[in-house]
């Protein structure tokens, strides 16, 4: 929309009007449009488009971002939510509108602990939210399903089942949404145990009940990646004190990264971070926060498109060593996205990303919330915070089988329809989405397409570290 909200998405019409609105949006862009992949002469250089985030980013850090893009084809794919923004902007849209994750690919979805304590799955990434077209998000998960099909040698048939599964589930759950009532959307979640049991309900034949049974073991190793664990395997006493345990260039510690003068400026301004950041949480979390204090801080690199943006970890004691609390605010800059849809609304990154995560996420962290805070060159910077791996988990693509691509496409499909029905009109996207597969088949066409041209975008990169035109730093 031109001031790029969503608060009037869903105006107070009937339902058989929006319902007609979602048709008449179908007989201007038919669901069949959305197939292939027709791209201007002029599109960006795909190394261009990378370089052009490198100047926002952590110098030392930009070659391992290279590094861990150049690995593979889906590793470039799950870096580049910017080059396909790019290419995003020139296929047809229906003009109905939800908040979108933005980086909807496969991995971007997984396991963590609601403030309830339960296991639920849901999209876990946010750093490019931002309202825009759904189709972007269900396509970005369907091209991320292909490259991941063809990075573990899939075949085109069993690709094409993959993201038949995914689209066709979002098709029928933004159905059944329409046809909910408003807080029965708000509510919906999947809990871990759903999950098991629709994946043990669907399993047929001995290769798809042991991709159940790997799915199984994920969810109890997800359930034991607590911040407990996340202390134990990050930290360590010494003299006494509890203190990160350095992993350059992975984790290092803020007291070795720095001089003394910069380095005390940075510990101010971060823990002071940790405390100004309460006042965008809920009054009882901030006296949950003020119970306790920080004891140690890092810098983390993480993903493989957030590489170079600015990751701290801070460890925090409650009672004693044995009552910590890890939290990672991690940098929140301008979503990809704002180069082609309206700019959004918040004067604040880091609101930006936690507005969006708490309108998809059917449960959100205790502690998540955002503030500003100036760097040692005197920048302010925008941040969000969160715990640290709070019983997150997600698939293991290295070992997932063509059954196993199936059946978490299914779970994604469902689980992103949900996310949208919440912000959007879900009513006029089933209407559009109709009852047949006109528009799942189609996006196996541009998946499988986007997928040849991640590709060329990817040797294109190799090319450019091969000819020394962008550091790289490999093998972390």
């Amino acid at each position: 929309m031109a001031d790029g909200t969503i608060d009037q998405a869903v105006r107070h019409l009937t339902p058989a009007e929006r319902a007609a609105l979602g048709r008449r949006a179908r007989a201007t862009v038919p669901r069949s449009a959305h197939a292939g992949l027709d791209l201007p002469s002029d599109r960006p250089d795909p190394v261009d488009l990378l370089a052009s985030q490198a100047g926002a980013r952590v110098p030392e850090l930009v070659p391992l971002r290279y590094g861990r893009m150049v690995s593979s084809p889906f590793a470039f794919f799950r870096g580049a939510a910017l080059g396909m923004a790019a290419d995003l902007a020139h296929t047809p849209v229906s003009g109905l509108t939800v908040q979108l994750c933005g980086d909807a690919h496969l991995l971007n979805f997984g396991l963590y602990n609601s403030p309830e304590r339960v296991h639920v799955f849901d999209v876990n990434d946010f750093d490019e939210t931002l309202p825009g077209p759904w189709e972007w998000d269900v396509k970005r998960l369907a091209a991320s399903l292909v490259a991941a099909g063809r990075w573990r040698g899939f075949s085109s048939a069993e690709r094409a089942r993959a993201v038949l599964a995914a689209v066709g589930r979002y098709r029928l759950a933004m159905r059944e949404f329409a046809g909910m009532r408003t807080l029965d959307v708000w509510y919906a979640k999947l809990a871990a145990d759903e999950i098991v049991r629709r994946l043990r309900a669907a399993a047929h034949g001995a290769t798809q009940k042991a991709a159940v049974r790997r799915g199984e073991k994920e969810i109890a190793r997800a359930a034991t990646r607590s911040n407990l664990q996340a202390a134990a395997d990050l930290t360590e006493v010494v003299a006494g004190q509890l203190q990160f345990v350095p992993r350059p260039p992975v984790v290092e510690r803020v007291v070795d990264l720095l001089p003394d003068g910069n380095r005390e400026r940075l510990e101010g301004a971060l823990t002071a971070l940790v405390g100004s950041y309460a006042r965008s949480l809920p009054p009882d979390r901030r006296v949950l926060l003020a119970r306790f204090r920080v004891v140690d801080l890092a810098r983390k690199v993480v993903g493989v498109g957030s590489v170079g943006t600015r990751c701290w970890l801070a460890l925090l004691l409650g009672r004693d060593t044995d009552d910590p609390l890890l939290l990672q605010a991690k940098e929140a800059q301008p979503s990809v996205l704002e180069r082609f849809l309206p700019a959004s609304r918040y004067a604040q990154c880091g609101e930006r990303v936690v507005a969006g995560q708490r309108l998809m996420q059917a449960a959100s962290d205790v502690f998540l919330g955002y503030d500003r805070t100036p760097g040692i060159d005197g920048v302010e910077r925008d941040f969000y915070v969160r715990q640290l791996r709070d019983g997150k988990g997600s698939v293991d693509i290295t070992e997932i089988v063509p059954d196993g691509l199936v059946a978490y496409g299914t779970i994604c499909g469902w689980t992103l329809a949900r996310a949208h029905a919440r912000s959007g009109d879900r009513i006029a996207v089933a209407a559009y989405l109709g009852k047949s597969d006109v528009f799942d088949r189609a996006v196996v066409e541009f998946a499988e397409a986007y997928a040849d041209q991640n590709e060329r975008d990817y040797a294109a990169l190799v090319r450019a570290v091969a000819e020394g035109r962008v550091p790289v730093r490999t093998g972390l």
